[in-house]
């Protein structure tokens, strides 16, 4: 007993050994999954320099005694006064167990979608909608909330057991650190966020994957932001005009004026960009159109063999008939945007837009939209006119009974094939049926994350993987599941041109197959779409069985309305070709913009970290560091999508 009174008499020891141990932890998993100290692929920058290693280090001691300081004060106060060993229960739990809980949900959610998901991109997830995009994760959700249950009431039981058998042993030790130390420890901190970053880029950014760091920089920042632009004096981008509104990172440069509104390639000047389409209608031969979007279907579609055989041979066979485009870079790498951008033939698609539901409506056509996903979600039937001159809709949320997953998420509901070609035949499965010139759309959703669903037959995963169990770890079997998912949708493909062929329309049919958007698997450690501007995640295909002449690659999704119109014979005014504009997150605020060329490949900048990325070599760079070729090619980024969003503004 003497023993445990000894070991039990000092707290603040114990304190010093749960923030070792967190510190520790974290720092083990900060370099593990970001290679904050040993750089790894894509990654810009290291933490490897004794400059960039004592700026780190000041920095993050000044994090952890500042947030630890303030968590054992708060600690000493929930143990009103009761002994030691109850204050260390306290403070373990509060400091170290919640910090241990918010560093194992940040690497899960980050080994599902990498370190470039955000609140907006879970946005985008839902369509727009937060409900949606916390729908979607509902299952994660409730599982993190069972847990934290759990964890509470341990936390509970043992402060009750610590004050029943432990507490009288020993008193409770005087409040220490003093206010005044926590002041200066705090002092110290603000002083770190604020110059680090000034000294120090590499030691800055790897201070960015730190907890305590990252929090306080951020509220810093927000405390800060005097006016209400959304930037402050802390955080990578700080507001070097901090009473200008008009002027920070990401402001809308004014183009002429002289003077650079968002502190990026200098003042705006405006660059050629893609003009919409006006609406253009259909003389002459009017063939049947039928659309086949393939959900999260990357351009390596074609040619992509496992087990020794063709993962899409009735896609091939298309291609092999007419044409194949690979890659056609998707615009946002989210599925709302990109099927807007498919049917408006525009970056940004504003309301009541020309569209080809609406021109070939009104071109005598006959509109067949059957969906495995909802197509009100995000706005895209509104946006292009989809149901409003639609003569048979049907979609996931008339099916909600018939979907794969009980998900109540609108952007997570998904209908399988058999289903949606079920459907198809009810509306079309008569030659009179096709006495009228038809423009269908056909959605097929299964290779959509988690990649599989009961009505998904076993082709190459032998067993597909469980969402549950979807990780890096069992990285070969997603992929395997992926594919065997693209495999499904495939089949159903050729049953669309068996009835085609069954109904005698396959000869006067133009059918255009494409992806939304890409699909990485774990490539680089990132698993989905939209989060990372490269060739995987934004790159899908356009396959055609007539042949699509004059188009010069790359190009994207949204040059789809004007490629078809050509086929359709309709008169269509020449248009320059435009190199494709990427973007992560809105137009006005993005994250990260991106376009590709020969010469350097997929290019990127990232606002949040000031990384220029190229996949030509592969790897990043400081932006502020550039030159050459490499800044002309960013600059002339930046000018593309300063033109676009002052475009859009007008």
């Amino acid at each position: 007993m003497a023993r445990i009174i000894s070991i039990l008499s000092r707290p603040r020891l114990h304190a010093l050994l749960v923030v070792l141990a967190v510190s520790a932890a974290e720092l083990l998993i900060a370099d593990r999954k970001y290679g904050v100290f040993s750089g790894g692929f894509g990654q810009s920058s290291a933490v490897d320099t004794s400059g960039e290693i004592a700026a780190f280090g000041i920095g993050f001691v000044c994090a952890q005694i500042a947030v630890a300081a303030l968590g054992w004060r708060l600690a000493v106060w929930l143990s009103k006064r009761s002994g030691g060993p109850v204050q260390i229960v306290n403070f373990a739990f509060l400091y170290g167990g919640l910090s241990l809980i918010a560093l194992t949900l940040q690497y899960q959610l980050h080994s599902y979608f990498s370190d470039a998901l955000s609140f907006a991109l879970l946005k985008q997830l839902g369509g727009g909608s937060t409900t949606d995009a916390l729908l979607f994760a509902k299952n994660e959700i409730a599982l993190g909330l069972a847990a934290f249950a759990a964890y509470c009431l341990a936390w509970w039981v043992t402060i009750k057991l610590a004050r029943r058998f432990l507490g009288d042993m020993q008193p409770a030790p005087r409040n220490y650190p003093g206010w005044k130390w926590i002041g200066v420890a705090w002092v110290a901190l603000f002083a770190a966020i604020v110059v680090i970053p000034q000294i120090s880029s590499d030691g800055a950014k790897g201070l960015g994957r730190i907890l305590a760091w990252k929090s306080v920089s951020a509220t810093l920042a927000k405390a800060t932001d005097f006016d209400g632009d959304g930037y402050g004096l802390a955080g990578f981008h700080t507001d070097s005009h901090p009473f200008d509104s008009s002027r920070h990172p990401l402001a809308l440069d004014i183009p002429g004026n002289g003077i650079d509104e968002d502190g990026y390639g200098g003042d705006l000047t405006l660059v050629p960009i893609p003009q919409m389409l006006p609406e253009t209608t259909v003389d002459g031969d009017k063939p049947h159109v039928v659309v086949v979007v393939y959900e999260s279907t990357r351009f390596d579609v074609l040619g992509k063999t496992l087990d020794g055989k063709p993962v899409a041979p009735n896609l091939e066979a298309v291609a092999a008939q007419g044409s194949a485009i690979t890659p056609a870079y998707s615009h946002v790498g989210f599925t709302t945007q990109s099927l807007k951008s498919i049917f408006a033939g525009s970056l940004i698609v504003p309301p009541g837009s020309p569209s080809l539901f609406r021109e070939l409506k009104k071109s005598g056509y006959g509109i067949g939209v059957f969906s495995g996903q909802p197509e009100d979600f995000g706005g895209i039937s509104e946006a292009v006119g989809m149901r409003e001159n639609a003569d048979s809709f049907v979609d996931a949320e008339n099916l909600k009974e018939e979907r794969a997953f009980s998900f109540a998420a609108q952007g997570s509901l998904l209908v399988d094939e058999q289903i949606i070609l079920r459907e198809f035949g009810k509306a079309l499965g008569n030659t009179d049926d096709w006495e009228q010139p038809q423009f269908v759309y056909l959605n097929f959703q299964s290779p959509h994350f988690p990649y599989h669903h009961d009505g998904v037959p076993e082709r190459f995963a032998k067993p597909p993987v469980e969402r549950s169990e979807i990780s890096a770890e069992n990285r070969e079997r997603v992929v395997q599941t992926y594919w065997n998912a693209v495999a499904h949708t495939d089949d159903a493909l050729g049953s669309v041109i068996e009835r085609l062929k069954a109904v005698g329309a396959w000869d006067n049919t133009i059918l255009l197959v494409t992806g939304d958007h890409g699909e990485a698997l774990f490539e680089n450690g990132f698993l989905g779409h939209g989060h990372v501007i490269n060739r995987l995640q934004y790159g899908t295909f356009l396959v055609s069985n007539r042949t699509i002449e004059g188009v010069e690659g790359p190009i994207a999704i949204s040059d789809y309305r004007r490629i078809l119109h050509r086929l359709l014979g309709s008169t269509v005014p020449e248009q320059a070709s435009f190199a494709p504009f990427m973007h992560i997150g809105p137009l006005d605020e993005p994250t990260a913009i991106g376009t590709v060329g020969p010469a350097l490949g997929v290019i990127s900048l990232r606002f949040d970290r000031g990384e220029a990325c190229f996949e030509k070599p592969a790897g990043c760079k400081d932006y502020s560091t550039l030159g050459g070729a490499e800044r002309d090619a960013m600059d002339a980024l930046i000018a593309r999508w300063g033109s676009e969003r002052w475009a859009a503004a007008q």
